[in-house]
């Protein structure tokens, strides 16, 4: 087996298409580190402004007074920037980038002004996170279109020209088991095609490691580790169809031409269509909620010209009603989302039919720059809400002279509030929930590979020499 796969790594270090891998994919991890170089310290400054940003609002209405620290909520709240966005972020122009907290009507005679509720915008409602974008040059699709073609073309001729030859039925003659030859081939185009991928790996990190712009830390190092496994584990697929297609054909020209065929139905067309098919599901209208405001409001307004004269109690029914609006507009806003993210996940299971997507969601889920790392930064979001306004709580109830009533500037504490005291928000990565998240895609990795390997074997041990 190791004879077989030696001669067949020296075969392909003595070829053209070595060459031409190693350099294409080395000018293609250069340039893809150059532009990162450029794009992510701008991120990371801009993300650092709206941060500041924040903070100092915070820190104003802190100052100001606390009805307007409770009543304005946290303020719009920004996700953190990937350092690993340089391995696939085509999927993040499509999803938003922050989370606001909104007042959906101001002040009238009666000193009722809306209490904050997070609201959930969308980047770019009419398209979502399930057509891969080739436009830009990333690992996503350095891997998922370079490196699956550069597999094909290291295997379109690995059996089919044994046969052309004649050396096929010369090395099956010497009762060499057909598994080992199959074995052998498979094991020599994975380390020929290894040798430059991997040097354009390390050269690719080594140019944005010691670029003082971009930090890695050992989190990272870690999610590196596995999206390279992830990349050999995509290239073998392609290796094992390549494998598959060359034993069932018997001349070599033929298996390119049904390879290529095959690359590009599986690479080019299946995402495109999967994706049109995916997307017919996704419009979804909001729903207005406007007759039961007017509803709500009507019974307000009656029920307060009834307490004419009992001040307290006007106090209670305007918190009352501020609150539950602000209640109902958050439920109406957190309904709307997991009907988005419900229908987004429905279209991202159809276009998993296509390994090219499988692979690309599992780049996006270590790499926290996809759909998953949204629905991350969404709970840390929502999180952190309820610590807000578990702080707002406790620092109102630690004031005997308040009233408790919310939403209403007479009924909460008139004290001052410490900045330093008001909760950070902070947007984390959970590497556990990644992992779980990208279970199911690299079992559907794997079983791709299986597939065709297991094909690849059928086919060659029914070859008639």
């Amino acid at each position: 087996m190791w004879h077989i796969a030696k001669r067949e790594l020296y075969d392909n270090l003595n070829s053209l298409r070595f060459a031409l891998a190693t350099f294409l994919l080395l000018g293609l991890m250069l340039t893809n580190a150059v532009v990162h170089l450029r794009e992510h310290p701008e991120r990371v400054q801009m993300y650092s402004e709206k941060v500041a940003a924040h903070q100092n609002r915070l820190k104003s209405h802190a100052n100001a007074s606390f009805y307007e620290l409770a009543q304005k909520g946290p303020g719009t709240l920004h996700k953190k920037p990937s350092a690993l966005h340089f391995c696939t972020g085509r999927g993040a122009a499509f999803l938003s980038v922050h989370v606001s907290s909104i007042q959906s009507w101001s002040w009238d005679e009666r000193g009722l002004e809306g209490l904050w509720s997070l609201w959930y915008p969308s980047a770019t409602p009419n398209r979502n996170n399930v057509d891969p974008d080739v436009t830009k040059v990333d690992w996503g699709f350095i891997i998922g279109y370079v490196l699956s073609l550069l597999a094909l073309l290291f295997t379109f001729d690995s059996i089919s020209s044994e046969r052309e030859h004649g050396t096929l039925r010369l090395m099956l003659a010497n009762a060499i088991p057909r598994h080992t030859v199959l074995i052998g081939k498979f094991l020599g185009a994975l380390i020929s095609i290894s040798i430059p991928f991997t040097l354009a790996v390390l050269v690719n990190l080594l140019v944005i490691a010691t670029s003082s712009d971009v930090y890695l830390g050992a989190d990272a190092w870690g999610r590196l580790g596995i999206i390279y496994f992830i990349a050999l584990l995509y290239t073998c697929l392609f290796l094992a169809l390549g494998l598959l297609v060359s034993a069932r054909v018997q001349r070599s020209a033929v298996s390119l031409v049904i390879l290529l065929l095959v690359w590009v139905t599986l690479v080019v067309f299946m995402p495109g269509t999967l994706a049109s098919i995916a997307g017919r599901s996704l419009p979804l209208k909001w729903e207005r909620g406007s007759q039961r405001f007017f509803e709500r409001r009507a019974e307000f307004d009656a029920r307060w010209h009834e307490a004419h004269g009992d001040r307290r109690k006007q106090l209670q029914l305007s918190g009352e009603y501020v609150t539950k609006d602000a209640e109902q507009r958050e439920h109406a806003h957190e309904a709307h989302l997991k009907r988005r993210i419900s229908q987004v996940k429905r279209a991202r299971a159809i276009t998993r039919f296509s390994p090219v997507t499988i692979m690309e969601h599992l780049l996006e889920s270590f790499a926290g720059t996809g759909f998953e790392r949204h629905l991350q930064f969404l709970e840390n979001v929502q999180s952190y809400a309820r610590q807000f306004r578990e702080f707002i709580v406790d620092t109102d109830s630690a004031d005997p002279e308040s009233l408790h009533i919310f939403g209403i500037r007479e009924g909460v504490s008139q004290k001052s509030v410490n900045p330093e005291a008001v909760p950070r928000f902070e947007d984390t990565l959970n590497f556990r929930r990644d992992f779980n998240a990208a279970a199911v895609d690299l079992l559907l990795l794997t079983l791709f590979f299986v597939g065709f390997f297991s094909g690849a074997y059928l086919a060659f041990v029914r070859v008639e020499i």
